[in-house]
Order: C-alpha cells, then sequence, then structure tokens
C-alpha cells in the first residue's frame, strides 16, 4: 500500500515519518513555508527515543499555488490520509476527491480516506464524497511550530490509533492499514464502535480552547472547573441526542502507560493542536468543530451549552486579534483593572477638570480628602 498524507502537520507528520521509517511507500501534502522546507530539507521528527529526517515526495494542494507540475500519480493501492484541521477539511476534500486514479475512476470512488482528525464531523463531509472512509481516533501527543519540524513525545509508543470504517464496522482493509501502522511503532486497534472512540475523544478535546486561551489546565482551580463544566455540558448534549461515547475510565485501560507524554530534549509537550494554531498565528482554529459540535446539539436537542457557546466565542476573538496562547487571561485582566489604573492616574492630575494629556501632579486630592473629617470617619 502507498500513503499519501494530506496534512503533514504534528499528527499527519509522525505518521508519514515512521511509516516511511518502517519502509513504506509515503507521500506528504503540506502548505507554504512547510512545504518549502519539507521538499529542500526533508521532514525531521524529534522523539523521546532520537532524531529522524525523511526525505519524502512533498506535493502542494492540487487547487492552490503550493501544488507543482509533478502532483502525485494515484494508484489503486494509494492509501489518502487526511490529517488537516476540521475547518480544512471540505476544502481538502474537494481537492483530492475528482483527481484520477491510475487504471480509471477517480479518489473518491475508488481509494480509502482515513480521517485521522479531531472532532466528528469530518467523517460525514468525507462520505457525501468518498464512498470508503475509514475513522481514526487519534491519541498521538505531538508538536508542529517549525517548518519541516514535528516532535512526538509519546512513549513507548508514539501514538494509539483505532481504526475502522464509517459509520460503523471495519474490513481488510482496516486490518492491512493497522497492520502497517503497527509495524511503524504505533498501537492500532481496530474497532467496529470506532466513532464511539472518536465522541470520546471529541468531549477530551473540549478542554482544548480552555488551554489554548488561558494556558496549561491546572488540577484545581478556575481552569480545571471551566474544562470540567464544558465536558459536563457535552456528555448531556451527547446523552440527549442519544451518541454513544467512551468513558474516561475505558480510555485510561486501554491505553494505560502505554502513550505517556515525556520530555524530548528536556521539553514537554507545549499544549494542544488548538494551542498550537495560536502560537503559529495560524489564522483559523478547529474549536467550532470541538467545542461548536457540543454547541450545535444542545441547539438540536434542547440542552444548554452555555460553557462551549463561551469558550466558542472566545476563540473566535483570540484568532481575530490574534492573542498568543495562553495569553487570554491577561486580556481579561487588562480589561477589569484599566479602568482602576486610568482613575488613579487622572487622579493625581493638576487641573480640576478631566483633561488628557496630564498637565501636573499634584496630592492636593488626597489631601483634601483625609482632612475631611466625614471621609475619614
Amino acid at each position: 500500500m502507498r500513503y499519501l498524507i494530506v496534512g503533514a502537520g504534528a499528527v499527519g507528520g509522525t505518521i508519514a515519518v515512521r511509516l516511511h521509517q518502517a519502509g513504506r511507500d509515503v507521500a506528504v501534502v503540506a502548505r507554504g513555508a512547510h512545504l518549502e522546507a519539507i521538499r529542500a530539507h526533508g521532514l525531521t521528527l524529534r522523539t523521546p527515543d532520537g532524531e529522524y529526517t525523511a526525505k519524502l515526495p512533498a506535493y502542494g494542494d492540487p487547487a492552490s499555488r503550493d501544488a507543482a507540475a509533478d502532483e502525485p500519480t494515484l494508484t489503486p493501492d494509494t492509501v489518502l490520509v487526511l490529517a488537516v484541521k476540521s475547518q480544512d477539511t471540505e476544502a481538502a476534500l474537494r481537492s483530492w476527491a475528482g483527481l484520477p486514479v491510475a487504471g480509471g475512476g477517480a479518489a473518491a470512488e475508488r481509494l480509502p480516506l482515513l480521517t485521522a482528525q479531531n472532532g466528528v464531523a469530518n467523517e460525514p463531509a468525507a462520505a457525501r464524497l468518498f464512498a470508503r472512509v475509514h475513522p481514526v481516533c487519534v491519541w498521538l501527543p505531538a508538536t508542529h511550530l517549525e517548518p519541516g519540524r514535528v516532535v512526538a513525545t509519546g512513549h513507548p509508543y508514539l501514538g494509539m490509533l483505532h481504526l475502522g470504517t464509517y459509520p460503523r464496522g471495519s474490513d481488510e482493509t482496516t486490518r492491512r492499514i493497522a497492520d502497517d501502522l503497527a509495524a511503524a511503532g504505533f498501537l492500532a486497534p481496530v474497532r467496529d464502535d470506532v466513532m464511539r472512540w472518536k465522541y470520546g475523544k471529541l468531549l477530551r478535546n473540549l478542554n482544548n480552547a480552555v488551554e489554548a486561551l488561558f494556558g496549561r489546565v491546572s488540577d484545581t482551580g478556575p481552569t480545571r472547573e471551566l474544562s470540567e463544566a464544558a465536558r459536563a455540558e457535552g456528555e448531556a448534549a451527547l446523552r440527549a441526542a442519544g451518541i454513544a461515547f467512551t468513558s474516561v475510565a475505558e480510555e485510561t485501560a486501554e491505553r494505560g502507560d502505554q502513550v505517556r507524554s515525556i520530555p524530548v530534549d528536556g521539553a514537554e509537550r507545549q499544549g494542544s493542536s488548538t494551542w498550537q494554531s495560536l502560537a503559529r498565528s495560524a489564522g483559523s482554529v478547529e474549536t467550532d468543530y470541538l467545542n461548536g459540535e457540543i454547541v450545535l446539539l444542545g441547539r438540536v436537542h434542547g440542552v444548554p451549552t452555555p460553557v462551549n457557546a463561551a469558550l466558542q466565542r472566545a476563540m473566535r476573538r483570540a484568532v481575530r486579534e490574534r492573542i498568543p496562547a495562553g495569553a487570554f487571561i491577561g486580556l481579561v485582566l487588562a480589561f477589569l483593572f484599566l479602568p482602576l489604573v486610568l482613575i488613579v492616574a487622572f487622579s493625581f492630575n493638576a487641573s480640576p477638570r478631566l483633561s488628557f494629556p496630564i498637565t501636573g501632579l499634584t496630592t492636593r486630592w488626597y489631601d483634601e480628602a483625609l482632612g475631611d473629617d466625614l471621609f475619614v470617619n
């Protein structure tokens, strides 16, 4: 089987390099500076076990300016792995669905498509165009902040990738892909109920917005309470919709200590995929397909979801105003305390009227207030 990884970021890049290391035929699709770096120097993966650079064929999106004359030839044994963020899914699907496959037909009719992505909206979107959709529930702690470089911190396995077919079941193709992923050093369980696992992962990903806005979520305190409130809304919305999802206990038992995030070269993983989008100033985030999914279900089934809606709005503002990852709390504090700072500053103005700039400094207002018995008493 040949693998074409559409979106060679943290998840896609890790999968691509490890499959290449395992001797599989792999090519990647990227854009901008990341694409240029891969073409010039290869794709470098740093892990707890060391660093490896894979010299991979790299292509741009067929519909973009990144696409070159040497766009990939799709053969009947090609597997498309969609690893873009959910907000980029529709565009990616339309770019690849109609491309011809050697021997006849188009990609959407003949090739299997893996959705190695967060969220649960990608699969129905893919199934509108592709006949063979294979959901992947991704547990893979990785970071992509620099062009041409990815860091994966999972150990002893880099990640766990549950696979199946959409909307349910599995097939021989699923099992062959799982075997290749296992040979590449991943845990790759085949699950007929893979979407149940993806809905469980969705609940965990509701925390992404909290971390991206306020920094790493502590074990106690306001950010933990916010995270737990978002999950509680998510569980209520899924139950109202009759959607099954994995429990925290079930996920913990499945993963055990097999995918522990440990430092690479002394550095911890810095943040979630949403945090990384803000850190890279990517211009968009996947919150509308994570917290927004819960908001949508809540509106359809009459379940209030104010916390997830507020996180969704805050993330839109963070993107629009280019607020750095983890810095939203600073903006909130500034909003609360800036008026007080201005009042104190202008209280030293020598002018009898409110004016700017300050014409001189005086403590007259404080002297008069402290000298007033009514004020003091």
